[in-house]
């Protein structure tokens, strides 16, 4: 374990939760400082995500065991203090990015105990603000069209959701490597998306799937409901659909003769620093939206219940 100094606390300040529920569940209080195990390192937190999963984890949807009490959260950038045994490759005073744990929590506090093989060297073109936005949603994006589509030059992508945090992601590292990038988008998003790479933006609201009815070879999904069983129609036979929020109809897909399946990330070192690559030179980029004190954690999470709010990545700061 690295040294200890004397200048950390024995408590710091966290947003937990004692019961599923509401907002009026998240308590911001003092809690005791605990050293890193052997793989882990502690944190000092510069700046934590805010999520849809930190939501569901609050109201008790988590689709992971969730030992309570808890403290919420998951995307993390700060400086490494401690490092427990075994963990080669982060020193004292090492800023890093990713996050904590494979349950997504203890992210919202002044200190967070991280998995090392879940954190990265951060960025350093970016603020410790756009780190924190970026591990989950850009990890999400990366494995659904790699790991799981392994989409590749020329392919057609049909991104549901590309104006949102993980679409955005999706839409430009689909455009790098290759593919012709269909992207759904309000119209008054439409230019963001076409800013990204996209090379046609469609309002699923507004318009229908026929003109592309099986046409594309894989559909990245971030909508779940209708959007998600309308776009099969799209899908050319032996395509593939990757679902983010929902599990595609199996039956429905095999009707079809395409892949269905749907995704849970794994936040990886190698994913985040094949990341950071293209972050660092400006060829990938994320969007902040608002930025908070972590003792609003709780007005965060009015905007994720539909507070308005800025476009992009809702971050927390201790």
């Amino acid at each position: 374990m690295g040294p200890v100094t004397s200048t950390l606390p024995a408590t710091f300040k966290a947003v937990q939760i004692d019961r599923f529920g509401g907002i009026d569940s998240m308590h911001y209080r003092e809690v005791p400082l605990a050293h890193p195990a052997a793989g882990q390192v502690l944190v000092r937190v510069a700046a934590a995500g805010v999520g849809p999963w930190d939501a569901w984890i609050r109201s008790g949807n988590s689709v992971l065991p969730q030992p309570l009490p808890l403290t919420l959260g998951s995307d993390i950038a700060g400086t490494v203090v401690l490092t427990g045994e075994g963990v080669s490759g982060f020193d004292s005073g090492d800023p890093v990015f990713g996050v904590t744990n494979a349950r997504f929590t203890d992210a919202y506090a002044e200190y967070a105990i991280a998995d090392a093989s879940m954190v990265a060297r951060k960025p350093s073109t970016l603020s410790f603000e756009e780190a924190a936005s970026v591990p989950v949603i850009g990890v999400t994006a990366w494995q659904m069209l790699f790991e799981q589509a392994h989409v590749k030059k020329d392919d057609r992508v049909l991104v549901l959701g590309g104006a949102g945090n993980v679409g955005a992601f999706a839409v430009q590292l689909a455009h790098r490597a290759g593919a012709f990038v269909l992207a759904s988008a309000s119209r008054r998003d439409a230019g963001f998306v076409m800013s990204l790479g996209a090379d046609q933006v469609i309002d699923v609201r507004e318009q229908s799937f026929d003109e592309y009815r099986h046409s594309i070879d894989v559909v990245v999904d971030l909508f779940g409901g209708d959007t998600l069983d309308r776009s099969f129609e799209t899908v050319k036979p032996g395509g593939k659909v990757v679902s983010a929020v929902a599990e595609p109809n199996a039956e429905r897909a095999a009707a079809s003769k395409i892949s269905a399946k749907f995704m849970l990330v794994g936040v990886t070192t190698s994913t985040l620093l094949a990341l950071s690559e293209l972050l660092e030179t400006g060829a990938l980029r994320t969007r902040v939206g608002e930025i908070l004190p972590l003792s609003q954690a709780h007005v965060a999470h009015e905007m994720l219940e539909g507070r308005k709010h800025a476009p992009g990545k809702i971050v927390l700061i201790p």
